[in-house]
């Protein structure tokens, strides 16, 4: 249990509350988090996001609006294992006004959470790069509305049913594409740590230049480490990031160059944030959908330019 929850325990009760009809509040820290939620509300829920795209997680402190928000909010959600760690005070000064406020990994056991040799203590807080983890959100979400506004308990249900299945059939169309990258081309080298869970649940070995927090600086040692990598192994293609600067991952591009290899970026990927408000990879289903496509087809997998259902802009 990360300790903003456990601090969170201490200062709140989770009583239901009762709100005469009126739309739940709702504030959600990331936006993976937001998309669910409106996804699991219906119109049942107002849901203000904090962070918008490009917008990183670990770094972000909350603004004045942002904790003016949260006071003024009927429920309070955030992705949990120290994602937001420095949110915390906001987060714990919220509750302890008696908003009611939830880590959406709470269900997660410790035994489905990943916990990297150099991190030893801190779990990885990227749950949602693997749709089968992050479905367990939808059952806290679910959860947690009914038991603030239980007269829309059916409806809930019903959107938490056919959202959990939206995301079955996106786990499915990634284990499809990406099983056709050949398996020796089935490494993952990005800006930092947050494909460990995708990773995983796909048979790649991920390879991050920055550590789980984007906080961490990668050194001369590590760029020189990850570019006899890719040499030796023949990497044809390295991906960026939306929300992380793309200074080291060029340097890796020169470093490969200096040794005789031609390593190209293969796109950017979508990591601690999704993509424009409006567009279909600024939803959860649209942000993996982009990053599964684009890593498969960098790689030497088959997926379709435009997608799991031909969304894909193709610009991102």
């Amino acid at each position: 249990m990360d300790r903003v929850r456990v601090l969170l325990a201490v200062v709140f009760s989770a009583a239901s509350v009762a709100f005469g009809g009126e739309p739940l509040r709702v504030v959600a820290t990331t936006g993976m988090v937001a998309d669910l939620v409106r996804n699991v509300a219906g119109e049942r829920a107002e849901v203000t996001g904090l962070m918008g795209p490009g917008v990183d997680p670990h770094l972000y402190k909350a603004t004045r609006t942002d904790t003016a928000a949260l006071m003024r909010a009927d429920l309070v959600f955030y992705n949990g294992l120290m994602l937001e760690g420095k949110m915390t005070d906001a987060l714990i000064r919220a509750a302890t006004a008696g908003r009611k406020v939830y880590a959406v990994t709470e269900l997660l056991d410790e035994s489905d959470l990943l916990e990297p040799e150099e991190f030893a203590g801190q779990y990885d807080p990227h749950v949602w790069m693997d749709p089968s983890s992050w479905s367990r959100a939808v059952v806290v979400v679910r959860d947690k509305l009914t038991e603030a506004d239980p007269s829309g308990a059916e409806q809930y249900r019903a959107n938490a049913e056919r959202y959990a299945q939206t995301l079955r059939e996106l786990d499915e169309y990634a284990q499809r594409v990406l099983s056709g990258v050949p398996e020796e081309r089935r490494v993952l080298v990005t800006a930092h740590d947050a494909f460990n869970y995708f990773g995983r649940r796909y048979g790649f070995e991920v390879v991050g230049i920055q550590g789980l927090s984007t906080e961490s600086e990668a050194g001369v040692r590590d760029i020189e480490r990850i570019v006899g990598l890719i040499v030796s192994c023949r990497i044809s293609a390295v991906f960026v990031e939306s929300t992380v600067s793309d200074r080291n991952v060029r340097a890796l591009i020169d470093g490969a160059r200096s040794r005789g290899w031609t390593v190209v970026i293969g796109g950017r990927l979508f990591s601690d944030a999704m993509g424009t408000p409006g567009t279909y990879e600024g939803t959860y289903l649209g942000m993996i959908d982009h990053n599964v496509t684009t890593i498969a087809r960098a790689l030497g997998g088959d997926a379709p330019a435009g997608g799991m259902n031909g969304r894909l802009a193709g610009k991102e």
